[in-house]
């Protein structure tokens, strides 16, 4: 791991289309601003593992309900899709 010292205004450049912009410093937080090509995923560690979590809760109560909550989850966007949701409607 690199550590760094910067100033509010410095920049740290990573790569050649990345640029990490220090915004500003309060007590034990850095504001920073991160210019980066569209394809470029910047993401907050915290929210990426928050996510796993609930997806890994959301496959565990789907695998202990079993085929009763795959019905239970057609059954409700049926009725969320009234006759739209019919096959015979679809022509």
């Amino acid at each position: 791991m690199l550590v760094l010292t910067r100033k509010v205004g410095e920049r740290i450049l990573v790569g050649d289309d990345v640029v990490i912009t220090v915004l500003d410093s309060r007590g034990d937080g850095v504001r920073i601003g991160i210019d980066a090509p569209r394809g470029v995923k910047i993401q907050r560690e915290e929210v990426v593992r928050a996510v796993i979590e609930a997806n890994a809760e959301a496959a565990a109560a789907a695998a202990a309900s079993g085929a009763e909550g795959a019905d239970d989850a057609e059954a409700r966007l049926r009725a969320a899709l009234g006759d739209r949701g019919r096959a015979s409607d679809r022509g």
